[in-house]
This record gives C-alpha cells, sequence and structure tokens, in this order.
C-alpha cells in the first residue's frame, strides 16, 4: 500500500470532510477498529484484497474502485483530500469508527507512519473507564482536560457528559489535533477545544479532571503514537502522573489509562506511580482492566523479561 495515512484537513477540506462522513453516517454504517493485528490477519484473505462496500473502504482501509461507492461519495473524498491511488484502485486516507454511536475520523491502516492517529480497542476501553468513573465523581467539573487526546475520543465523552465544562484535547500532533476538531463537530461537543500542548505547557490554570491514554508501548521505531518511551513504556505515563500532580484542583482527580509491563507477577509501573502519588499526598486506585493484551508484542526483545502486557486504569484524588 502506498496510502500515507497521517492525514490532517485543512481548512479548504473540512467542509467537505465533514459531508463526506454524515453522508457515510446516513447510510448506517458502522465499524469498530480491532488490533493492527487481528486487521493484518482479515484483510490478507484471499476473498479481502478489494473493497465491496463502505465498510471496506474506511473501515478496513481496502482498495477499492469508485463505482462501488454511492453517487457523490467519491467526489467528496475527492475534495477531503482522503482518495490516495493505490495501483489500479484506490484508497481512503482515513478511516471512520464507531464509538457510543458517534463516528470517529482517525488514521488509516496500516499505522505504520510516526504521525498516525491511533485509535484501536484501547480506545474503547479508555471511553469505558471514563464513563464507569463519571457517576462516581461528586465534585464539580469545571475544568477538564485530555492530554494526548488524538482523534479526541476522550475529551469528547468527558465534554458530551459534562456540557456545563471547559474541556479540552491536548497533543503535540497537529494532525491529530486536527481530526480531533473535526470529530468534537460531528459528535456536537460544543465545549471541547484542540489546543497544542506537550502535557500541560501552555494551558493555564487548575483542572478538576485529567485523562490520558498516552502511548506506553517500548517501539523500536519510537513512532509517537506508540512509543511510551522510559522503562518498558512506561516513561509518558509516569511524566503525566507528575504533571497532573501539579496541575489538579483541590479535590480533582487524575484519570490514566494506560498499559503496564508485568514481570514476574510484578507492577513496576503501579510501585512508581504509588511512590508518586503517596509522597504528593493523593488518594488513589489502581487496578487491571484487562490482564493480557497485545501479546505479539512481546516478541520485541524489550520485552524479554516481560511475562504480559496488562491494560490498567489509576485514578488519583487531590485532597
Amino acid at each position: 500500500m502506498t496510502c500515507n495515512n497521517a492525514f490532517a484537513p485543512d481548512s479548504s477540506r473540512t467542509s467537505a470532510l465533514l459531508e463526506l462522513v454524515r453522508t457515510v453516517a446516513a447510510t448506517g454504517y458502522r465499524f469498530t477498529t480491532v488490533t493492527p493485528a487481528t486487521h493484518q490477519r482479515v484483510n490478507a484473505r484471499p476473498d479481502n484484497a478489494w473493497a465491496r462496500g463502505l465498510r471496506d473502504v474506511f473501515g478496513w482501509s481496502r482498495r477499492f474502485d469508485p463505482a462501488i461507492l454511492p453517487a457523490g461519495l467519491f467526489d467528496l473524498m475527492q475534495q477531503a483530500g482522503v482518495a490516495a491511488r493505490d495501483g489500479d484502485g484506490w484508497l481512503s486516507r482515513v478511516r471512520l469508527s464507531t464509538l457510543d454511536g458517534q463516528l470517529y475520523l482517525h488514521s488509516a491502516y496500516p499505522t505504520i507512519d510516526e504521525h498516525s492517529v491511533f485509535f484501536g480497542p484501547d480506545t474503547y476501553r479508555y471511553a469505558d473507564a471514563i464513563r464507569q468513573w463519571l457517576p462516581t465523581c461528586t465534585a464539580a467539573i469545571r475544568r477538564a482536560v485530555d492530554i494526548g487526546c488524538g482523534a479526541g475520543p476522550g475529551a469528547i465523552v468527558v465534554a458530551l457528559a459534562t456540557p456545563e465544562a471547559q474541556v479540552w484535547g491536548v497533543d503535540i500532533n497537529e494532525g491529530a489535533l486536527a481530526l480531533a476538531r473535526v470529530n468534537a463537530v460531528l459528535a456536537g461537543a460544543s465545549n471541547m477545544t484542540a489546543s497544542r500542548s506537550d502535557l500541560l505547557r501552555d494551558i493555564e490554570g487548575e483542572f478538576d479532571l485529567i485523562v490520558a491514554n498516552p502511548p506506553y508501548l517500548a517501539d523500536p521505531q519510537e513512532r509517537a503514537y506508540r512509543h511510551g518511551g522510559g522503562p518498558l513504556g512506561a516513561g509518558l505515563s509516569l511524566a503525566i502522573i507528575d504533571a497532573a500532580i501539579g496541575r489538579l484542583a483541590p479535590g480533582g482527580t487524575l484519570l490514566l489509562y494506560t498499559g503496564a509491563a508485568i514481570i514476574d507477577g510484578d507492577d513496576p509501573l503501579r510501585n512508581a506511580a504509588v511512590e508518586r502519588l503517596s509522597r504528593a499526598g493523593l488518594a488513589w486506585t489502581y487496578r487491571e482492566m484487562d490482564p493480557d493484551i497485545f501479546g505479539e508484542e512481546l516478541l520485541n526483545p524489550a520485552y524479554a523479561q516481560t511475562e504480559r502486557l496488562a491494560a490498567v486504569v489509576l485514578t488519583a484524588t487531590k485532597r
């Protein structure tokens, strides 16, 4: 495939992109994005070389003939800049995935470019963690931020659940921010603002809620959307904890969904996080949401001593 999947819409293309997504949504389109390994296996089946419908084009990122699309849709793809030539066919430069009945734009498969905007099983778990926590919150949420917002799903979930709050989605990837803005419009999240920020730099004030789903893998290529840095990919998760400790308002909470490398039954991320939070006097909870994720990553030499990767959810509240 020759498609560049690090797509960032400019202002001249945004209206066409919005019309494209709304046109696709009107067909009843739904798609659940799977792991890259599952995606590769499904697409490798002989019958899946070419797209037969919209889910194949905008979900499975398969080569397509424009003739299979509803009238006018290919023109919208070209106006939006998301149609890319691939041999004797075409590819979509974006995918469309369903979350809570909303459609979200993100990078096409395969997400190999360092500026790719990821959306997948982690996104669904992250959104679920936020949804589970929100009803338990007794403090007023007036200001909230999603650190490393990507395509914006976390920030949008918070914004829709707290319509009176000011919600920011921050990221260092301008392409991600552009897609997050489009996704916010599509979801009707008018109280969400997407802004460039490294952690919480350039964003002032304290927050009643900080959420984050950072990259947490030890990626040999150090691609920004995957690589967590530090020990076994935990570096960015720990940096977010450090940033949140200094920026939470009294009664404010950090909700961090991330991955943890388990070694001989021990969780080094948990140990490092608890040390920081206890020293700062924050109340915390920590749980495994899924004990075994992305098992194929264990083939990476960086995980030679790791027995499993677990999806974990940390909450930390400033007293």
